[in-house]
């Protein structure tokens, strides 16, 4: 099985490495093209306006000097034409990709480019408990318990255009209390802080951050399930289509 690596957090991410320790239990054909540097939060996104650099960094490692979406193309349609990958893992990500993270996450991202191309795709993220923590992230839930996630669902019957998102839990590996199914959770857009301060030229700037989740009244979501010390597994799809409102909207165009 020929496994491609990817990430958001960058070609040197500590949780990169972690991900390379888990594909190599899958296979000895494991093929990294990453992002040059951080990309997190680039969501989506392609290069258009400039050139994409590409630099090897020995057999079978590449990083790509653009966003996560950018590496993934550049390892299907450039670097591994001749043999394209039967799977892809992006990750291990250095914090959470819960409910509508999943819209602004490059990690996410790259699996869903990856399914677009018809490439099982997976993405994996480290919840941690702390901010600023920067690479002291702890990932022993996600080396621990990271083969016996990914085993199942190597061979599961996925839909075309599905991907699965999985988000470990903080805290010590031996603390986590299983694998829980869930769907994609939605949080208050009213967590949403902007930090503000001011440089030392006297200007302004501002800096995004989040306040805590709001829990659902089913708790059934992503973002309890790891609340509550589970990894949570979700499958999402690439069709954006609200169906239920095909029927209304024809009827306002009859």
């Amino acid at each position: 099985m020929r496994i491609l690596l990817t990430n958001d957090d960058g070609y040197h991410a500590p949780g990169l490495k972690v991900l390379e320790a888990i594909a190599a239990k899958f296979s000895d054909d494991v093929w990294v093209v990453a992002p040059a540097d951080e990309q997190s939060g680039a969501g989506h996104s392609l290069t258009l306006t400039r050139p994409i650099r590409v630099r090897e960094h020995g057999e079978k490692r590449f990083a790509v000097a653009g966003t996560p979406t950018d590496a993934v193309m550049m390892a299907l349609a450039r670097i591994m034409a001749d043999h394209r990958p039967d799977l892809i893992l992006s990750g291990v990500n250095r914090g959470a990709n819960l409910a509508e993270d999943v819209t602004y996450s490059g990690t996410v991202s790259a699996a869903m480019e990856g399914a677009l191309a018809g490439v099982r795709s997976i993405a994996l993220s480290q919840v941690y408990d702390k901010q600023g923590m920067g690479d002291t992230v702890p990932f022993d839930a996600a080396a621990a318990w990271g083969e016996r996630v990914l085993r199942p669902l190597i061979d599961a019957p996925l839909e075309p255009r599905t991907l699965v998102n999985v988000n470990f839990p903080a805290g010590a590996a031996d603390a986590v209390k299983g694998i829980r199914i869930a769907q994609q959770g939605l949080r208050d857009y009213g967590r949403l802080q902007i930090v503000t301060n001011r440089d030392p030229r006297g200007y302004d700037y501002h800096w995004f951050a989040l306040g805590p989740p709001i829990d659902t009244p089913a708790h059934s979501t992503d973002l309890e399930a790891v609340a509550d010390g589970f990894i949570a597994v979700t499958p999402l799809h690439l069709d954006l289509t609200h169906h239920a409102s095909l029927a209304m909207l024809n009827q306002l165009y009859t």
